[in-house]
C-alpha cells in the first residue's frame, strides 16, 4: 500500500469514527483497525490523531508564500487576494471532509485551539509580506497588521458561511469580501507619490465599486499632512 493510499484510508476511517463515537473516545488503534493497517503505519503517516484532521496546513502555507513571492510591487494587492483565495479553494475542494472538520472543531476545544493557531500562522505570513511591500510608508507596521487581519477575517467570514450552508456561491462572496478589503488599503504609499490606482478583477458592478474606491482615496488624502 502506498503512503497516499494509507493516508486516504486512515483519514476516511478517522472521520467516520469521530462521527460515530466522538473525537475523545476514538483511539489511534481504533483508526488503524478500521483502516485495515497497523499502528506503526498510522504513525508513519500521521504524527498524532490531531494530524489526521489538519494534514495539509503546511502545504497550503507554502503555496501562499510562493504566490506572494511571485508578485511585484505593482501586483502585490492582486497577489494578496489570490493567496487568500488559495486557502478558500483548498477547503472547497475538500467538500465533505471540510464540513466534518468544521463540526469537530466547533465541538472539541483542543481542535479549535489548533485551528486558531493555524489561522494565526496564515495571518503572520500575510502581515510579513504586507509590511515588506509597504516598506517605510507611514505607520507601515500597524497598517500591515490591520490589513493582514482584514484579509484573514474576510476569508474566514466567507468560509464559515459556506460551512454553515448559508451560501452556495462562496467564490463570488469571496470576491466581494476582498473588494472591501482592497478598497480600505488600495493606497498606502509615499505621501508625495500622488494617487495610486490599482486595477483588480471584481465581481461588483461599477456603480458599487467606484464609491468604495473613491472613499478610500478621499480618506487617504484627508489623512495626509498638509504642507506648512
Amino acid at each position: 500500500m502506498s503512503k497516499q493510499d494509507a493516508k486516504a484510508r486512515l483519514a476516511e476511517a478517522a472521520f467516520a469514527l469521530f462521527e460515530e463515537r466522538g473525537y475523545d473516545r476514538t483511539t489511534v488503534e481504533d483508526i488503524a483497525e478500521r483502516a485495515g493497517v497497523g499502528r506503526t503505519t498510522f504513525f508513519r503517516t500521521y504524527g498524532s490523531k490531531e494530524d489526521v484532521i489538519f494534514p495539509d496546513h503546511d502545504d497550503v502555507v507554502r503555496r501562499i508564500e510562493a504566490r506572494l513571492a511571485a508578485s511585484t510591487q505593482e501586483t502585490s494587492l492582486v497577489a494578496i487576494a489570490e493567496a487568500a483565495r488559495i486557502v478558500l479553494q483548498h477547503y472547497l475542494s475538500e467538500g465533505d471532509l471540510a464540513l466534518a472538520r468544521y463540526r469537530l472543531t466547533s465541538s472539541v476545544p483542543a481542535l479549535r485551539a489548533r485551528e486558531i493557531a493555524g489561522i494565526q500562522q496564515y495571518q503572520r505570513v500575510f502581515r510579513e509580506f504586507i509590511h515588506s511591500w509597504m516598506g517605510s510608508a507611514p505607520q507601515a507596521e500597524l497598517r500591515a497588521e490591520l490589513m493582514a487581519a482584514a484579509v484573514v477575517t474576510a476569508h474566514n467570514h466567507v468560509l464559515r458561511r459556506w460551512l454553515r450552508g448559508d451560501t452556495k456561491r462562496p467564490e463570488q462572496e469571496f470576491d466581494r469580501a476582498m473588494d472591501e478589503v482592497i478598497a480600505l488599503f488600495a493606497e498606502h504609499g509615499d505621501t508625495d507619490a500622488g494617487t495610486a490606482v490599482v486595477v483588480l478583477r471584481s465581481s461588483l458592478d461599477m456603480e458599487t465599486l467606484l464609491p468604495a474606491l473613491r472613499r478610500a482615496v478621499l480618506t487617504d488624502r484627508e489623512s495626509r499632512p498638509r504642507p506648512e
